[in-house]
C-alpha cells in the first residue's frame, strides 16, 4: 500500500467518525438519598444557628426536574448568604438558559429551635405563605408537610445531604401514600465555585 493510499483511507475514516451521529451523552437518573425515603425520628434535633452554613458561597447547580415522566436536566448557579448570626440564609438562584430566577429563604424560630424553608419565584415576587418546616438528622437538613391534593393527603418532603466542603445535594419528592412510597421530582447537585 502507497502512502497516498493509506493516507487517504484515514482521511476518509476521519470523515466518517466526524460525520457520524453523536451518542448523547444523557446524564444518569438522580437516585434518592436515604433520607429522602426513610422516616422520620419521632424526636426531631432542636435547629441551631449556623446550620445552614455549608450553603454559604457561589455554586453551579445541576438539576434534574421530572415533567411528564421524563427527567429534564439543566444547569444553573446560586448565590448564598448566611446573615442575621446564622439564623437565616438567603439564595439568589439563577437559571439564565431559562430566564428564571428566585429565592430560597431558610429562617430559625430560635424559640423553636425550628427551621423553616420558604420559596420565592423571581416572577410573582411572592413569598410562599408558609415554610416548609424542619431539622437536621444524621448530617441530613429533612423538610417535610402534610397538605391535601384533591381532597387526599399528600406528604411533601425536600432533603439537604451530600454536604462536603465543595458541594451538596437537595432533592424533593412526595407520597400520596403515607410515606410508603415516593416519587421524586426534583434533585439538584451543587458544586461550590467559591
Amino acid at each position: 500500500m502507497t502512502d497516498s493510499t493509506e493516507r487517504r483511507r484515514l482521511l476518509q475514516a476521519a470523515a466518517a467518525l466526524a460525520l457520524a451521529p453523536k451518542a448523547s451523552a444523557t446524564p444518569a437518573e438522580p437516585q434518592p438519598g436515604p433520607a429522602m425515603t426513610g422516616l422520620l425520628p419521632a424526636t426531631r434535633t432542636p435547629g441551631k444557628p449556623g446550620d445552614f452554613d455549608f450553603l454559604t458561597g457561589r455554586w453551579k447547580i445541576l438539576h434534574h426536574r421530572r415533567r411528564n415522566g421524563a427527567w429534564d436536566v439543566f444547569e444553573g448557579e446560586a448565590t448564598v448568604h448566611a446573615i442575621l448570626g446564622g439564623i437565616c440564609s438567603v439564595e439568589e438562584l439563577r437559571i439564565p438558559a431559562r430566564n428564571f430566577s428566585g429565592m430560597g429563604l431558610r429562617l430559625l424560630d430560635v424559640k423553636k429551635a425550628q427551621w423553616s424553608d420558604f420559596w420565592v419565584n423571581g416572577a410573582a415576587g411572592e413569598i410562599g405563605a408558609q415554610g416548609l418546616p424542619g431539622s437536621f438528622e444524621g448530617g441530613a437538613g429533612i423538610f417535610q408537610e402534610e397538605s391535601e391534593e384533591d381532597g387526599k393527603p399528600v406528604i411533601h418532603r425536600s432533603v439537604w445531604d451530600r454536604s462536603t466542603p465543595t458541594g451538596c445535594r437537595w432533592q424533593q419528592a412526595a407520597s400520596r401514600d403515607g410515606g410508603k412510597t415516593w416519587l421524586m421530582d426534583w434533585s439538584m447537585d451543587w458544586t461550590r465555585v467559591s
